[in-house]
């Protein structure tokens, strides 16, 4: 089948997902797509005849429908996940310094910049500050969002309230800096909202919280 469309021609639609909530979709090749919180998709009405191109910012965890002639490429301000057909999840909030892609079953093509990454199964390429880094999924409590859980290892007081941030729909301000160097571990479900988190960790720890007057900030006291 011929496609005599441009780049420049070819509708896109765009899905976009607030803080808190989810959003799950299937691509016009069958390829299935769970976008998580406060992140951004974009996608062609029709594929290209050689290629399947998504844009992302945000986390999602992606089914790859099998196309060994149109291989499908995500797209991120921080790399390019090249595959054929697998399931992988990506993180890649455009306003954090991080990028994160996760191979669950298959393989992907990764590219960040100028180097080349090929991923195994249960392997993860992580790039921060410190570059580029491969390591071993040791822990698939990472990826229960899809589950409608919240799920953190070792993690500080800051980097909890940003999960937070991202999966109930906040913005929290830490006023309490002797926080800084807690560091827990746990779950939590997401249906149980972020009164029921935080006054559970107030159990443990010495703090108060308050909203403001348009409920859509939090202040750790």
């Amino acid at each position: 089948i011929s496609d005599s469309t441009t780049e420049k021609e070819r509708q896109y639609h765009e899905l976009v997902t607030p803080r808190g909530g989810e959003f799950k979709i299937t691509l016009p090749d069958g390829t299935f797509v769970h976008l998580n919180s406060n992140s951004k998709l974009r996608f062609p009405k029709n594929f290209a005849p050689d290629k399947r191109e998504i844009f992302l910012s945000g986390e999602a965890y992606f089914e790859v429908k099998e196309n060994k002639k149109k291989p499908f490429i995500v797209k991120t301000t921080k790399g390019e996940i090249r595959v054929l057909g697998t399931k992988f999840n990506v993180e890649a909030y455009s306003k954090e310094n991080k990028f994160i892609t996760s191979l669950i079953e298959g393989s992907v093509a990764l590219q960040v910049g100028k180097k080349n990454i090929l991923l195994k199964p249960l392997q993860m390429a992580t790039l921060n500050k410190d570059g580029l880094k491969v390591t071993r999924i040791e822990n698939m409590d990472e990826y229960s969002w899809r589950n409608g859980l919240i799920t953190f290892t070792d993690a500080s007081f800051e980097e909890l309230m940003w999960k937070f941030e991202k999966h109930y729909g906040y913005k929290i301000v830490i006023e309490n800096h002797k926080l800084n160097n807690y560091r827990c571990s746990g779950k939590f479900r997401l249906s149980d909202g972020i009164n029921y988190a935080l006054n559970v960790l107030k159990e443990t720890l010495d703090f108060s919280y308050e909203r403001d007057m348009t409920d859509t900030v939090i202040t750790i006291k």
